[in-house]
């Protein structure tokens, strides 16, 4: 409720007809109520006034100034009360704004930011939602569209709405120009990634962090942070040549073995077996969406650790039970199913996606595997190559071994030679 004096102020000057004087009592008067009242009092006052200034009987013309003294204050008061007394202005003239659409995008940019500074990330992408980027009465550049609804892309994100976010960052890639500026196209990449992690699209947003760490002008810190990322998604994408690809392009960056994941990325790229206390350690390094629960409940990490133990055994194993697999994998009986049964139905899915080599005896409970090297050959084929490149390599081991010690010691390796 405003005070006695303050409604008799206004009142005074909403009678008034005289135009000029009028606008120079309202803006004195809102000098007056910013020097004399502060936190709620001011935020009361300010809405009080607003509520006059925008009353249907003071013309466009004469509004606009008054919404320019009004924004000029607003920039120096406190958040909450910017957040109460914005939010008043921008509802007030949802029936007047395209007539005064640069003082309300104006409003709207600032209480954008007394939100953020509140951390009320969704409350400021509606905020910024709001502005009409599409009148005949102000032209907004493509460039000044993509970094506006980039700024709404990074709030909805950072509330983790992804749906949201997902629909401002269509409107960018449906522009007429491409993006030009290095900030926008790096907040752009970076927002893709995210959404592509949040949608479970692991192996793209993979690729996406990755592009983000190689991009020039980012510090070196957020270089690392984004391949961190990579490397967390790579991991937890199903099992397969796409996935061995991307884990093969980010072991071999000189960076990868300066970050935590770099244990958990160099056992996978070789195809070694997991521990569990790898996997709890690596677990705690990822966000909530990247541990959720799926339909038949394990998480995204459980599945991807069994996908991978399962094609590390495959390099180990010409064949294996399944309840001796399931052993392997870690897979607990539960309900119905045991252990084995549940190491065949990964095994089975993935022979059938065309992501493990292999068959599967039911009758005797054995899946057989098939190496790299057996493609287009038999099992035993595949075990006479496998020896032959054995031997091979044995042979070649020792070769080297005597050259190096002819080498480092001639004497002794010319005395040899003789006897």
């Amino acid at each position: 409720m405003a005070s006695q004096k303050f409604a008799a102020a206004l009142a005074s000057i909403e009678s008034l007809s005289h135009q000029p004087t009028k606008l120079e009592q309202y803006n004195n008067l809102l000098n007056d109520i910013v020097s004399r009242s502060s936190g709620d009092e001011l935020a009361q006052d300010i809405v009080y006034y607003l509520d006059s200034i925008l009353n249907e009987d003071i013309s466009i013309a004469s509004v606009r100034p008054l919404l320019d003294s009004f924004i000029a204050a607003l920039q120096n008061f406190e958040p909450e009360v910017k957040i109460k007394t914005g939010q008043h202005a921008v509802t007030l003239l949802q029936t007047r704004a395209t007539s005064v659409e640069e003082q309300d995008s104006q409003i709207r940019e600032i209480l954008a930011a007394a939100y953020e500074s509140e951390e009320e990330y969704s409350a400021a992408a509606r905020a910024l939602s709001g502005i009409n980027i599409d009148s005949s009465q102000r032209l907004v550049s493509d460039a000044a569209k993509a970094r506006l609804w980039i700024r709404i892309v990074r709030y909805y994100l950072e509330d983790d709405d992804t749906t949201s976010a997902e629909g401002f960052l269509n409107r960018i890639k449906n522009l007429p120009s491409k993006l030009e500026d290095h900030d926008s196209k790096l907040y752009f990449q970076l927002s893709q990634a995210r959404i592509l992690d949040a949608r479970r699209r692991f192996l793209d947003a993979a690729q996406e962090y990755f592009n983000v760490s190689l991009a020039p002008g980012v510090d070196e810190g957020d270089r690392l942070a984004a391949l961190s990322a990579a490397i967390r998604c790579a991991v937890l994408a199903p099992a397969g040549p796409q996935r061995s690809r991307s884990l093969s392009r980010l072991y071999k960056d000189d960076r990868a073995s300066s970050v935590d994941e770099f244990s958990i990325l160099e056992k996978m790229f070789l195809d070694r077996l997991l521990n569990a206390d790898e996997v709890a350690a690596f677990s705690k390094k990822l966000a909530p969406h990247q541990l959720a629960v799926t339909a038949d409940g394990t998480t995204v990490l459980d599945k991807a650790v069994i996908e991978h133990n399962l094609v590390a055994a495959s390099k180990l194993y010409e064949n294996i039970n399944v309840d001796a697999l399931g052993e392997i994998l870690g897979l607990k009986s539960s309900g119905d199913f045991s252990a084995g049964e549940k190491a065949e139905a990964y095994a089975a899915r993935m022979v059938e996606q065309g992501r493990l080599r292999g068959r599967i005896d039911q009758i005797d409970g054995i899946i057989s595997f098939d190496s790299e090297l057996a493609a287009g050959s038999g099992a035993n084929g595949a075990s006479l190559r496998q020896w032959d490149q054995g031997v091979q390599e044995l042979a070649e081991d020792v070769e080297r071994v005597a050259t190096s010690i002819a080498d480092q010691f001639p004497d002794f390796a010319t005395s040899q030679m003789v006897h």
